[in-house]
């Protein structure tokens, strides 16, 4: 179970405002506009299952709705290798602390109690529902604020890591997942990728605590050599190419954990399949 969000840090994403009515609904006394709520928890977007329109991000999102299963398969079935850096992260600078803590784009998953769950999407498990570029949350309100593997999804990250160095207090913590060596994954969109400098040039306004390769190079291969076999071998037809694809992931996935040695590697930023970066506001 998330940690439910304090009420007093929301704001209106349209106009800033922090004086809102909140009661059965939630109403800007200052432009009126009006959101939902329910049982403590907050949507200020609606996004439904039939914005999606990718075949493969229609099974993604349907697995999501059990978050146990889908979180397994991902862990073990997909060509990106998972270490548990972000695990260790969490229990040393959340878990036990009494701390404003936001997952962005947090999905089904709940990777703490101690954590609020953000997405654009309404899971069981999501506490507020937002445009993560336009956060409804006051300036300075946030302890620490996670970002993994969402940045690619929304057209201007610059714009999302303004609005979390908005809101989070001096000395906040990001921790933030960007993917490198990745094939296209739509999410409901996919839009961007990040090298390991351009990670530095996206977190410029922050101190850099720590960037590493994640994923490793293994993982960037198989997810390219996965794809190119699916669309040799689908001749176009692209249910056949959706089908072929599953089946490599299912058949090759073991190779990723050669990355468990290869992420050491000092040049496997070279064809890492992504890049996680700790900063702290400054």
């Amino acid at each position: 179970m998330s940690k439910r969000l304090d009420s007093s840090i929301l704001i209106c994403p349209i106009c800033k405002s922090s004086r809102l009515e909140i009661n059965k609904n939630i109403i800007c006394m200052d432009c009126n506009n009006k959101y939902e709520q329910h049982e403590g928890k907050y949507y200020f977007v609606k996004l439904e299952e039939g914005d999606i329109i990718d075949p493969l991000d229609k099974i993604k999102h349907f697995l999501k709705s059990f978050s146990v299963i889908y979180n397994f398969l991902i862990y073990l079935v997909s060509p990106v290798y998972t270490d548990r850096h972000l695990i260790k992260f969490i229990n040393k600078h959340i878990e036990g602390k009494n701390i404003v803590a936001l997952n962005l784009g947090s999905g089904s998953s709940n990777v703490s109690n101690n954590i609020s769950n953000v997405d654009i999407f309404k899971y069981e498990s999501v506490d507020l529902t937002c445009d993560i570029s336009m956060l409804p949350l006051r300036d300075n309100s946030v302890d620490i604020i996670l970002n993994v593997a969402v940045l690619e999804h929304v057209p201007n990250p610059e714009a999302v890591v303004n609005e979390i160095n908005r809101v989070l207090k001096p000395n906040g913590l990001v921790y933030s997942f960007f993917p490198f060596m990745q094939g296209f994954h739509a999410s409901p969109y996919d839009f961007s990728r990040r090298t390991f400098e351009g990670m530095k040039v996206l977190y410029k306004d922050f101190e850099c605590i720590e960037l590493r390769s994640s994923g490793g190079p293994t993982s960037g291969f198989l997810w390219a050599f996965q794809e190119w076999i699916a669309i040799v071998l689908s001749f176009g037809i692209k249910p056949l190419h959706s089908f072929i694809y599953i089946l490599m992931m299912v058949i090759t996935f073991p190779i990723k954990f050669l990355d468990i040695i290869l992420i050491h590697h000092p040049m496997a930023k070279n064809l890492s399949s992504g890049f996680t970066y700790i900063g702290k506001k400054k």
